[in-house]
């Protein structure tokens, strides 16, 4: 993965478009990059205000992305967008007016609330900034939130607050049905199905209702991303799910072989009026309401199993996701563990190469042989005497 640069960022920056792979994998470089959160933020922020309108919603996602995907490896990026949302909001509020932009931007808002990324208050105070709102709880918690505060605007009559909110709200409704039907054409057409994760307390990865999942316009010819879902799952508990599809409703060839076999005067209306005494007829009601209970089980077993898939789906994605991280910082560390092996490498060669070209002891020539000893001291001291 490559180095941390202003240069490098602002490039990845310029480059992102608003698929998937582009958001997560720029989401994934910031991370591991977390160290330089406080620059990136205020990067992020710089190029966000100077970026076309529908280029903010997908800055939008990649923060959304950053913040709920960090939380794993530390607060530090949820802290530093927590300083700077409320300018954000406040921007977008003041130079978008787009209803599409706002619903997503009130849909990421829910899914803050929902699962607790920040706190209510901060978040009621960026939907206001959002929707150029005010009221008190602005002038409480401009501060805390890392937005700057405004001069209080004289407050409208209520009968223009109340025309205004009824407004708005009426025309986000409608801009989200039509963005769900947008949404449903385009997928029938390619016969591919989004993953919605059911918004039930049970739920694994505590996953949004469907509703709440950001539906927006292809951009540029990319399709756009989906919110992420949840943490990473454990391996066992992957396994674990797994385990459960294999012995779900769909894989049940005994009920299904019963179904199979049902009498066609179950279900032929035609039938009914062959029918000649009553208890003939007993006996037909009484085959029909044990095929009805008998549907009606396997129905409910089916559609338990297609949300179990879809949790399924759900978990096998932010799984890869976080495999692909740890992948890519396990090949940065074996690069650098290559380069740490050539330099000893390089240092063995050249120690054996040194050790080579000394010389050998052993075959030098006797240089003492014939020689008389050296005298000794004692010798020395006779001899002067």
């Amino acid at each position: 993965m490559s180095a941390f640069t202003e240069t490098a960022l602002l490039k990845k920056l310029g480059e992102l478009n608003s698929s998937q792979q582009s958001i997560q994998t720029l989401s994934l470089w910031l991370i591991h990059h977390r160290k330089h959160s406080a620059a990136i933020v205020k990067t992020w922020q710089r190029e966000l205000e100077n970026v076309p309108e529908p280029k903010k919603l997908t800055f939008m996602y990649l923060a959304n992305d950053v913040i709920q995907n960090s939380k794993k490896k530390g607060p530090e990026y949820g802290k530093e967008f927590n300083h700077v949302l409320g300018k954000v909001f406040a921007h977008i509020g003041e130079k978008c007016g787009s209803d599409k932009l706002l619903g997503s931007l009130g849909r990421i808002l829910n899914i803050w609330l929902e699962r607790g990324v920040y706190d209510p208050k901060a978040i009621a105070e960026w939907r206001s900034r959002l929707h150029r709102e005010t009221g008190g709880s602005s002038s409480t918690n401009g501060k805390s939130n890392g937005g700057s505060e405004k001069p209080e605007k004289p407050e409208k009559p209520e009968r223009e607050k109340e025309h205004a909110s009824s407004s708005s709200s009426g025309s986000k409704e409608k801009s989200e049905r039509r963005e769900k039907r947008k949404h449903e054409d385009r997928h029938s057409k390619s016969k591919r199905s989004r993953p919605h994760a059911p918004s039930s307390s049970s739920s694994a990865n505590n996953a949004p209702p469907p509703e709440e999942v950001v539906v927006v316009e292809p951009e540029n010819g990319h399709t756009p991303p989906y919110l992420p879902l949840g943490e990473p799952p454990e391996p066992e508990e992957l396994i674990k799910a797994l385990t459960n599809i294999e012995n779900s409703a769909s894989s049940d060839a005994v009920v299904r072989e019963r179904i199979a076999k049902l009498p066609q005067e179950i279900s032929e209306i035609s039938c009914i009026s062959k029918l000649e005494d009553k208890d003939k007829a007993k006996a037909l009601a009484v085959q029909v309401n044990e095929a009805v209970d008998l549907l009606n089980d396997y129905n409910a077993r089916l559609a338990a199993e297609m949300e179990d898939r879809t949790k399924l789906a759900t978990m096998l994605r932010d799984f890869q996701v976080e495999q692909k991280e740890l992948l890519s910082q396990a090949e940065l560390r074996l690069d650098e563990h290559k380069k740490k092996l050539a330099k000893m490498l390089g240092l063995q060669k050249e120690i054996h190469d040194h050790l080579s070209n000394l010389p050998d002891l052993t075959q030098l020539p006797d240089v003492t042989g014939g020689l008389a000893p050296l005298p000794s001291a004692g010798d020395l001291f006779n001899a002067l005497h």
